[in-house]
């Protein structure tokens, strides 16, 4: 026991040793307001503005200086609203944001910026007049140039130069929009990061293979590479390595996958480059460029698959979409076409046989708005998002602002010591972050061997939790434990504490989530209540969307796992869900009087409000990044990227 009180001192004053300073990347002011046990910053990493084809097209004129003026709770006008000749809509998040990044596609930002701008070369194309007087067509026709055939469209010219010199002033914009916005004063009020999404789709599928880049600060590339620069994951990998890594500075990046449960499998598909099983390098370079997942967005929740009498976790039923594709076509979900439990369980099997997990992340969520509106999450409130859903200039008050399929979205949440950009960066890196379906609930996991049973009941447990063990996205040593030692958890999770003008859900329960791989080398999954009350009675009345019953502001628990095997890799992550609420739908149903039994009171676009498929109530959740166990040997260490934090 002595060597354990000694470890649990090294490891303190080793954690406060690295946690006492910030090595910045770039100059700016240190934070005034630092904590070395780390503090929840809320963001939303996928945002679209008007240089985004599906968003232009759709109406939106948001510009990136505007969409982090909203997420820092600024009032932003949000044009057309319904279409080109309605005033502007002022809208304003009831909650600043923490971080934010504008994610416009890489793809055709150069044609969009070319066919709104009349002194550019191109302007007068038929391509842009088809985009100014038929979006539609236009959508369709440029992202099928840009996201299936990998190609510029004809008014780019030779070798595409003209959209490429195009290209340049939307990305400036970004870039000078995320410096104007970032907070480099010593009250670290809100960090603006600089990025973009590379969008594919498989073509014979449709599975999206869409992702965000993360850049640590603003020393980024040129240009955004994008799908059509290189249509292969691995394209982006080496692009990102030679021109961000491995350049001269302190240029960093990390890659985000998103909307799996649209991929039709296409995400985690255990392939590599040359359409074979994935080898060891590819494996390793994903694990390096692709630490986090997206798990919950507008288009959906990814975390895992439910159909009646085939999977029992019925939590998994939680937005889940109709088909398994971006492109619409109607292809039911199945277990394997893009659900990350899945993916977390077949990374194991990979790192058994390739000695790395490819598939090792951390979780995250975000909005993909397409309305420039960043963590416009609210269930009472919702705006529409205008990615595949309902275009702006269709929205006609008071029917439904989005398809009933789609929802808010939710929010990634970073566990940091500040809320500077090099902090966050590097919360992320070691996967301490978490996602939630919208609601701010602050959740914490650490993972150990010898956690006191009494921990929760502790006034340093935080502390006593990162000194002998793990926090969310780590790996627990293996050799860390004696012979028989079982691996204990603590979980603590907080409601949304809310508005003044909206009160936040009280908790239901708090979970585990288990996946192991026997040694046969089949896979299994585990769904552990820890604390709460899944049967607390609690409901809510649809007519009204008035809640009743009581629920918990706190759950804390220290859980051990009985059922540990040694010689079997483990993942762990905590779920935590709140009590029942109205659906964002079922909020303007209610609000619109529709009574379902009265068609008198269906009034023209609230006719999904009687639908079959749809949902009247939700339980708004969070999901902790997961913890690794890996049996002694099981695995080598992938190597550290250049700049890579703690």
């Amino acid at each position: 026991m002595l060597y354990r009180v000694v470890l649990f001192a090294l490891g303190l004053a080793v954690f406060s040793q690295v946690t006492s300073a910030m090595d910045y990347s770039e100059q700016r002011q240190p934070c005034a307001v630092r904590d070395p046990l780390r503090q929840p910053f809320f963001g939303d990493l996928h945002v679209h503005t008007r240089y985004s084809l599906d968003a232009s097209t759709q109406g939106t004129r948001t510009t990136p200086a505007q969409a982090y003026a909203f997420a820092r709770g600024k009032r932003v006008g949000i044009q057309p609203w319904t279409d080109e000749d309605t005033a502007l809509r002022s809208l304003q998040l009831a909650r600043p944001l923490d971080f934010a990044m504008v994610s416009d596609h890489a793809e055709l930002i150069g044609e969009v910026y070319m066919c709104n701008t009349p002194e550019v070369e191109g302007y007068n194309a038929w391509q842009c007049m088809l985009y100014r007087n038929f979006p539609r067509g236009a959508y369709y026709l440029f992202n099928f140039m840009s996201s299936i055939k990998a190609s510029h469209l004809g008014l780019c010219g030779e070798d595409a130069q003209l959209c490429l010199d195009a290209a340049r002033q939307p990305w400036s914009e970004m870039r000078e929009a995320a410096e104007t916005h970032y907070d480099r004063s010593s009250e670290c009020d809100f960090t603006a990061f600089v990025g973009y999404e590379w969008t594919g789709v498989q073509p014979a599928s449709g599975g999206n293979l869409h992702r965000n880049v993360v850049f640590r600060n603003a020393q980024v590339p040129e240009l955004p590479f994008s799908y059509i620069d290189g249509p292969a994951p691995d394209k982006l990998w080496d692009a990102l390595d030679a021109q961000c890594l491995q350049a001269a500075g302190h240029c960093d990046a990390l890659v985000i996958p998103h909307n799996s449960n649209l991929s039709a499998g296409a995400m985690f598909d255990g392939l590599g480059a040359d359409g074979e099983p994935m080898q060891a390098e590819y494996a390793a370079t994903r694990a390096r460029f692709e630490p986090l997942v997206e798990i919950m967005q507008h288009k959906g929740a990814s975390e895992c698959y439910f159909k009646p009498g085939v999977t029992e976790d019925e939590l998994c039923a939680f937005e889940q979409l109709p088909e398994d594709n971006i492109a619409g076509y109607p292809n039911p979900p199945q277990p394997d076409t893009g659900f990350v439990r899945e993916a977390l369980g077949e990374g194991m099997a990979l790192q058994h046989r390739l000695g790395v997990n490819p598939y090792q992340f951390g979780f995250i969520a975000s909005t993909d708005t397409h309305l420039g509106t960043p963590g416009a999450v609210q269930e009472d409130d919702f705006l529409g998002h205008g990615g595949a859903g309902v275009p702006a200039r269709k929205r006609i008050p008071p029917g439904l602002p989005d398809k009933l399929e789609y929802n808010p979205g939710g929010l990634a949440v970073l566990w940091a010591e500040e809320n500077s950009r090099d902090a966050l960066f590097d919360a992320m890196r070691r996967r301490e972050s978490y996602a939630t379906s919208g609601p701010r609930i602050v959740s914490r996991f650490f993972a150990g061997w010898d956690y006191a049973e009494d921990l929760c009941q502790q006034t340093d447990r935080i502390e006593r939790a990162y000194a002998s063990g793990v926090p969310m996205g780590a790996e627990l040593a293996a050799d860390a434990s004696d012979a028989g030692d079982k691996p204990r958890f603590l979980l603590l999770s907080q409601q949304d504490a809310g508005t003044s003008g909206s009160t936040g859900v009280p908790l239901q329960r708090l979970q585990v989530i288990k996946g192991r791989l026997l040694a046969s080398g089949e896979y299994r999954e585990e769904v552990i209540d820890v604390a709460g009350d899944a049967n607390n009675g609690a409901s809510v009345d649809t007519a009204t969307c008035e809640t009743r019953g009581k629920g918990f502001e706190q759950l804390c628990a220290v859980w051990t796992d009985e059922g540990f095997d040694p010689a079997e890799s483990a993942y762990y992550y905590a779920r935590t869900v709140e009590n029942p609420s109205c659906r964002w739908s079922q909020r303007l149903c209610a609000a619109s009087g529709v009574n379902c039994a009265d068609t008198r009171t269906i009034g023209e676009g609230l006719e999904a409000c009687c639908a079959a498929e749809h949902k009247p109530v939700v339980q708004e959740r969070a999901w902790t990044s997961p913890i690794w166990y890996t049996p002694p040997g099981g695995a080598a260490p992938t190597a550290a990227l250049k700049n890579a934090g703690p």
